[in-house]
């Protein structure tokens, strides 16, 4: 029985059709999946099936009554959306009940009785946290749970939809929420989800709807189609799966030394990086990968160790010696950290080349221009112009005005840190060969970190494996994921594992 229907859905944007004519629906008992490229018209849909936006043609039915005529059953849609907006500074117990209901008093709302209300909603979630625990104390993978346990709390809702909701989370707490998704559809709820993740859709959906270009171009069973069946119609055309991207010319010249590296949050890290190589940094969120890296780039203080970037003694704690001497990081929060999202490409691309575009009157916006041109081309950069404001490129492209900018730089090591975080599984290729063509043709060395294994393996020359704050082991070129995960998991954290993924 459908519970969510929506027919001849058309939505239009001045100068864009974000949807066109589109028909779908989802059935009770089901796991339903969307994919598409960044700007497919997933958004757009769910939007619209959600009652954030108003479509500009077409019927919503929900429970098989029109929702136009009655906006109050939207309420019965539970929506997760990718970005984590929770209150940080509040508990995790007054994230889950905001707005909270008044008591017969007045009064304040008791703290000892929310943690009392949260205990069996954190237990379903598989969330193995404390209520009174504060959201900013807590790790971004549970945010993301916390975030999916909130949007069912004060609804009596048939539909869940989860926009791109594993980003965040470690494997281990994917498994969990995979086997929560699985309960709640077991209740005879519907659950659209959208994901990038081809291996997801294959492991959790039943259902599968392709989009390309605002049109919906198929839907089928999962168990009836595979990945090829799904790439071509997302592009249009065949892609290969298998395709690796390791560098074939690296070098035995030694560019980065890391030696006996201490910080809050790794212990005695030592490994080296050669000139021309892409070296993978795997573990789960937390293990110490990513805080190594930013203690090497000088955003985390370091207590002892040292490094050597081609022949220099790092000065350790100085961002701007790291980006002055060649050494830059990509950070994970793509549209937190690492763009300015209300000014435009060129302000974007340029902002990390003010001396070189600037005169005694200020920046020429002939060389700026110039330069983000260049940029936009040699990237493949897909925007209307220069002047368009970034927060409206998609995550792919975003990206590409991020690793432009930091070529523009001359550097010696780049650090990509989660590269493909919300990137279309097209994009993510252009990124791998983009990663490639980097370490091959300009020298550099990179340093991958990445929560995803397929792209660790396809994409890294060497593989170092993080463990609660240690570096525990080193792989070469193509070892086996079972393995990969075996080194960054460890005996110990698989006996804390307490939900399974049933």
């Amino acid at each position: 029985m459908n519970v969510l229907e929506a027919y001849n859905i058309t939505k239009y944007f001045p100068g864009v059709t974000a949807l066109d004519n589109v028909s779908i629906a989802f059935e009770r008992g089901k796991i339903h999946a969307i994919i598409g490229e960044n700007g497919a018209g997933k958004s757009a849909l769910i939007r619209c099936l959600t009652g954030v936006l108003e479509p500009s043609s077409g019927t919503i039915k929900i429970d098989g009554q029109p929702a136009a005529e009655n906006p109050k059953l939207f309420n019965k849609i539970a929506y997760v959306p990718q970005e984590i907006n929770l209150l940080p500074q509040m508990s995790v117990a007054e994230n889950l009940f905001i707005p909270f209901e008044k008591t017969d008093t007045g009064r304040i709302v008791s703290q000892k009785v929310l943690q009392e209300k949260a205990r069996p909603i954190l237990e379903k979630f598989c969330i193995a946290l404390d209520g009174s625990e504060l959201v900013k104390d807590i790790s971004v993978s549970q945010q993301q749970l916390v975030q999916i346990a909130r949007a069912t709390v004060y609804r009596d809702y048939d539909v869940l939809v989860l926009d791109e909701p594993t980003t965040s989370l470690t494997t281990r707490d994917t498994k969990k929420l995979f086997s929560v998704i699985r309960k709640i559809r077991d209740e005879n709820k519907a659950v659209v989800f959208i994901s990038h993740k081809l291996e997801e859709i294959f492991e959790l959906c039943d259902v599968v709807s392709v989009f390309r270009n605002g049109k919906k171009i198929a839907v089928d069973a999962v168990k009836n189609v595979d990945e090829q069946w799904i790439i071509s119609r997302m592009t249009g055309h065949t892609i290969d799966m298998q395709e690796a991207f390791t560098s074939t010319k690296v070098s035995q010249k030694v560019l980065m030394e890391v030696k006996n590296l201490t910080g809050g949050k790794f212990t005695n890290v030592s490994f080296s990086l050669k000139e021309g190589e892409i070296l993978g940094l795997s573990g789960l969120v937390g293990a110490g990968r990513s805080e190594v890296m930013q203690a090497v780039f000088g955003y985390l203080p370091v207590y002892a160790g040292s490094v050597t970037i081609d022949g220099i003694k790092w000065k350790l704690g100085d961002t701007s010696f790291s980006v002055q001497h060649g050494l830059i990081y990509l950070p994970e929060e793509r549209k937190s950290q690492g763009i300015l999202p209300i000014l435009s490409i060129r302000e974007n691309i340029s902002i990390s080349q003010l001396d070189s575009v600037s005169g005694r009157f200020g920046i020429r916006l002939p060389d700026e221009e110039a330069l983000a041109e260049k940029i936009i081309g040699t990237y493949n950069i897909s925007t209307p112009d220069i002047e368009y404001q970034i927060k409206f490129l998609s995550g792919g492209n975003q990206q590409k005005v991020i690793i432009g900018r930091a070529m523009s730089c001359n550097p010696k090591v780049l650090i990509f840190d989660e590269p493909t975080k919300g990137i279309d599984v097209v994009t993510k290729t252009e990124i791998y060969r983009l990663m490639k063509k980097l370490v091959e043709t300009e020298r550099i060395g990179i340093i991958l970190i990445s929560s995803e294994m397929n792209e660790i393996i396809k994409c890294s020359n060497r593989i170092l494996t993080f463990c609660e704050g240690r570096k525990v082991g080193e792989f070469s070129e193509g070892t086996d994921k079972n393995i990969l995960l075996g080194s960054i998991i460890g005996s110990k954290t698989v006996s804390k594992e307490k939900c399974s993924n049933e």
